[in-house]
């Protein structure tokens, strides 16, 4: 994928450039503007499937993994294509080498990818689906090869896990993570974590890398919520 980022800031545009009959694949309504030279064409998010069996492999993503029930698929009409692509979250946007690793990547992360990179919805266990917000009853792992980018709210930060030892994130700050990794979901101390007000966390114990982003999104709602006006 040929990018860049508008800045190094909070709230970057990623400036994509496409030659003719080049593809991406693009969060539904990332799309910020492009030169004329792009046309764009929603799909049912249902990695290659079509007919009956695509629509119900779509719906199931969206409802189970809290994924787009669509995806778009942006390509260059001519060379110098440029499409210019925003998340929706105030944060970061990072790049995912596919191919030399696979990803899990949580709810919401997921930005955009090359024509060449997919993924398959792994399924979690129902104590992980219920107990912890990660994924939801599946995550999304990565397979091809090429370029994903994700987004993050706040920075996202890259943390190198050697295996000496469990690692604690909280549930709400996990980002994606390699998949040599193996985690489980728990409450942070207490009854369900309440003594401390930590909630639950994931424990991630192996070697390989783990993305987290340093704001929580969930944090940010609770704290707004009160001053929207409820109509009345």
């Amino acid at each position: 994928m040929n990018y860049r980022l508008s800045n190094e800031g909070a709230f970057p545009l990623v400036l994509v450039t496409l030659n003719a009959g080049e593809e991406i694949r693009i969060e539904s309504g990332a799309m910020v503007y492009h030169n004329g030279k792009i046309t764009l064409e929603g799909k049912m998010n249902s990695n290659g499937s079509g007919g009956i069996g695509g629509l119900l492999k779509a719906a199931a993503r969206s409802v189970v993994s809290g994924e787009g029930f669509f995806i778009t698929t942006a390509k260059g009409t001519a060379n110098e294509a440029l499409i210019a692509i925003a998340p929706g979250s105030i944060g970061q946007i990072k790049e995912l080498k596919v191919g030399e690793s696979k990803w899990c990547i949580n709810d919401g992360a997921f930005l955009a990818c090359d024509s060449s990179v997919t993924y398959n919805m792994k399924k979690q266990s129902v104590g992980r689906a219920m107990f912890g917000g990660t994924g939801g009853f599946f995550v999304m792992e990565t397979a091809g090869q090429g370029t994903m980018l994700v987004n993050g709210f706040g920075d996202i930060v890259e943390i190198e896990l050697d295996g000496s030892s469990p690692f604690i994130v909280d549930n709400f700050h996990v980002v994606a993570w390699e998949s040599t990794l193996a985690y489980n979901i728990k409450a942070a101390s207490g009854m369900f974590g309440f003594t401390t007000g930590e909630g639950v966390v994931n424990e991630f114990v192996g070697k390989g890398k783990l993305l987290i982003q340093t704001r929580n999104i969930s944090g940010l709602a609770g704290l707004v919520k009160p001053f929207i006006p409820t109509g009345k």
